[in-house]
């Protein structure tokens, strides 16, 4: 009750809790592709890709969406152009390319006088979203979903089949280069609630225990959302009642959610299975 009484009375708590749930909501719809396309390795490498663009934006004095939306995409080209490219496999050049952004990125920190905006960007504060961040989060949410809604076709066959994508004449490095666009805007908007080091857990976590609860993509973007935002509101909640770092909190959620659904989910449970282990025992002893 006191949660509920605060987020009426204070406007940075209420900005905080429109920002997480967008974030939870983006982060679930584009963590379900990145889960059916085995890319999750992808997702921890922009989210760390981006962190040159966001300190080089602060020293410009300029917002840092657009320094980490042009670092991440640009991470994002040079790992497929290396990988396609040369002998090196997909993983090794994003294992090169994303840990030589990040310590750019903390090159370009060290060179800075004050880290402090820099420390929650690595780490997330909710708690300090200012407005114009609420609004950037907002309407990279915006795009994020129209894409999403329109591509969804597109999407949706290149996630499960790139050979059949190609076979049907679709664009399908033009889609996986436009779905690294999108991980990015989705990083870069969920930079003050859960950080750079730890929004590669909104990304997959959520998206995981959704793959775990349905065998359809539709209902699990739905899912993988309502996960999200359940996450969300209640690392909020968390953090603000008992003075928790705010990214820690919604990702841990996260992460007892994804939990419960591991040991209880009904197709795919770890009790259930045992279950059906054990009826079957039984019905070779009777």
């Amino acid at each position: 009750m006191e949660f509920i009484e605060a987020v009426f009375q204070y406007e940075f708590l209420q900005k905080a809790l429109l920002t997480s749930i967008m974030v939870g909501i983006i982060c679930g719809v584009i963590g379900c592709f990145i889960i059916l396309r085995g890319m999750a390795l992808m997702g921890d490498a922009i989210s760390h890709a981006v962190l040159p663009g966001v300190a080089i934006s602060y020293m410009l004095g300029i917002n840092f969406f657009f320094g980490a939306v042009f670092s991440g995409v640009l991470t994002a080209i040079a790992i497929g152009f290396i990988s396609q490219n040369s002998r090196i496999k997909h993983d090794t050049s994003i294992g090169i390319m994303f840990t030589a952004a990040f310590a750019a990125g903390i090159i370009v920190i060290t060179m800075l006088k004050s880290s402090t905006d820099l420390y929650h960007i690595l780490f997330g504060n909710v708690l300090a979203v200012r407005a114009s961040d609420m609004w950037i989060t907002l309407g990279i949410g915006i795009v994020v979903l129209a894409a999403v809604y329109l591509f969804y076709k597109e999407l949706l066959v290149t996630s499960f089949d790139e050979t059949m994508g190609a076979a049907y004449g679709l664009p399908v490095r033009m889609i996986h280069y436009f779905l690294m666009t999108l991980l990015t805007m989705v990083t870069v908007a969920s930079l003050q609630t859960v950080g750079i080091v730890l929004v590669v857990a909104m990304l997959i976590t959520p998206a995981a225990a959704a793959y775990l609860l349905t065998d359809r993509l539709s209902i699990m973007i739905f899912l993988a959302a309502g996960i999200g935002v359940v996450s969300s509101v209640a690392g909020l909640y968390f953090s603000f009642t008992y003075n928790l770092a705010s990214g820690a909190a919604i990702v841990l959620a996260a992460t007892a959610i994804f939990i419960l659904v591991f040991l209880f989910s009904p197709k795919h449970g770890l009790l259930w299975k045992m279950l059906k282990v054990r009826k079957k025992r039984a019905s070779l002893v009777s």
